[in-house]
């Protein structure tokens, strides 16, 4: 449609102009002799030629480069083309329809932020067009500055979303389930059919055989992606700050409660709350647990008021919790609120032929994560891992790949590298006999005693964190931290 009476300016009618009718910024600031670089190109659609000039004389000056096309079929196949950022789009165009463009336009590149523009805008048409997918909806005449700022918004919020969906490829790229075994390639299969739904996930195994990972995997895969993932270690806490972790509390709730503090539920509102270790949850937080689960309310401590929340749960731990049921260490209704579906991830020691896989991942992915030289991992140093029982499972394995990359001399690893860093062995003497006090420091024959008494309490429980925190009379919270500082979690 025609600009109304007034909008065009004078401009000079023999700019020169492409066969494809583009029109770069650097032709119209010829005229001012000010030649920046173009911040993006733009693609202007519109029957009359004065405005296209217009447009193209404005973007030019600040810097973009521009495109013209008079007509609709025009339009749609130049929007096509990956050197457009944007799109200024008439309303009422020949051969096509504007709204026709954009929704032919948006099926081809969904990511392209097109602007509408009309002489003879309305309410309805607007509407329209932001459902077909628009980003704004501009009326003429319109002053510069409002132009301006709808395509540097409209160019920011594309910018943001393709970042935005680069960022979860990575997350989903570095929280791959990695391996081939008939083990790991059944969990997958279960969370391609689970993750679509809201159902309750039991997730089982080990210490570090990657329950996280599984739980996470659900949540990129479920329609809640776009919001929050949630962890909450439940083994990990006081117990009386369960509560307050899990519901929030209101200022002055309890002593030290020196401000509000929004629960992990609240948080974890459109989203997935994973709870890990909940087999370490004590009886009474059970039961409001369960009631959150069931009425999809929570409340705060301190306050009166509950609030509703949408969340999907997904709990793991690596408890007997049938076991626990039948001990009445655990509540029954909340087992079977939790396992509705049951993934099991297998030992590393029972998947053998995947050892070899993670080792090379894990070491590509620290060098990269440290700046460090590429290292390869030798035939000696691969026998090694394949020989190992790993008892803290594909956590350990990554810990020591790591702490390999760091320390080792050369390109290659060596299995001196490997044992150096996973074996939380005394020192040596000359004949290789384990003597304990070859330690220069005290400080390191206490990390060393220590971590060696934690690791063969956890092999004679079996990995199982409450039972081996009660049998050595330290708290499970304690516990936790001081196997994150050994590596051995």
């Amino acid at each position: 449609m025609p600009p109304g009476p007034g909008w065009a300016r004078e401009f000079p009618q023999d700019l020169p102009t492409s066969p494809a009718g583009e029109r770069g910024a650097s032709d119209a600031l010829s005229y001012i002799g000010v030649m920046p670089p173009p911040a993006a190109t733009i693609l202007i659609v519109d029957d009359h030629r004065a405005v296209r000039e217009e447009l193209a004389f404005q973007l030019g000056y600040d810097g973009f480069a521009t495109r013209e096309a008079a007509d609709g079929p025009s339009g749609v196949t130049m929007a096509k083309a990956a050197d457009v950022d944007l799109m200024l789009l008439d309303v009422k165009l020949p051969g096509l329809d504007g709204l026709d463009v954009l929704a032919q336009v948006k099926e081809a590149r969904p990511e392209l932020p097109v602007v509408m523009i009309s002489g003879h805008g309305d309410l309805d048409t607007a509407v329209v067009a932001v459902r077909r997918g628009a980003y704004d909806f501009l009326q003429k005449p319109f002053a510069n500055d409002r132009l301006l700022l709808s395509i540097k918004n409209a160019l920011r919020a594309a910018r943001l979303q393709t970042e935005n969906r680069d960022l979860r490829a990575a997350m989903a790229a570095d929280h791959q389930l990695l391996g081939q075994s008939p083990g790991i390639d059944q969990v997958r299969t279960t969370i391609t059919k689970v993750a679509p739904t809201d159902v309750a996930v039991l997730v089982t195994g080990e210490n570090g055989t990657g329950k996280e990972l599984v739980a996470r995997q659900l949540h990129l895969q479920s329609r809640r992606a776009q919001g929050a993932f949630v962890a909450l270690n439940c083994a990990a806490i006081p117990e009386d700050l369960v509560e307050s972790e899990l519901f929030g509390h209101e200022k002055g709730a309890f002593t030290g409660a020196t401000a509000a503090h929004v629960g992990a539920f609240e948080q974890a509102d459109g989203g997935t709350l994973f709870l890990d270790e909940v087999g370490d949850m004590p009886l009474p937080m059970q039961a409001k647990l369960l009631r959150a689960l069931q009425e999809h309310v929570v409340q705060r401590l301190g306050s009166g008021q509950t609030r509703k929340v949408d969340v999907r749960v997904i709990a793991a731990t690596n408890q007997d919790l049938a076991a626990m049921v039948a001990s009445k260490t655990f509540r029954e209704d909340l087992y079977y609120r939790l396992h509705v579906v049951r993934i099991h991830l297998p030992a590393l020691r029972e998947r053998p032929g995947d050892v070899a896989l993670l080792g090379h991942h894990f070491l590509a992915a620290a060098t990269s994560r440290h700046g460090l030289p590429t290292r390869r991992l030798g035939a000696e140093a691969l026998a090694w891992l394949g020989a190992q029982a790993w008892p803290g499972n594909v956590r350990q394995l990554r810990n020591v790949l790591e702490g390999a990359a760091v320390l080792a001399e050369g390109p290659e690893i060596r299995s001196a590298d490997l044992l150096a860093v996973a074996m939380p062995t005394p020192a040596r003497d000359g004949a290789g006999s384990t003597d304990w006090f070859l330690f220069e420091k005290l400080e390191d024959f206490r990390a060393a005693t220590e971590k060696e008494f934690l690791r063969r309490k956890l092999l004679e429980f079996s990995g199982n964190i409450k039972r081996t925190a009660e049998r050595i009379d330290l708290q499970r919270s304690n516990l936790y931290k001081k196997l994150e500082r050994y590596g051995l979690k």
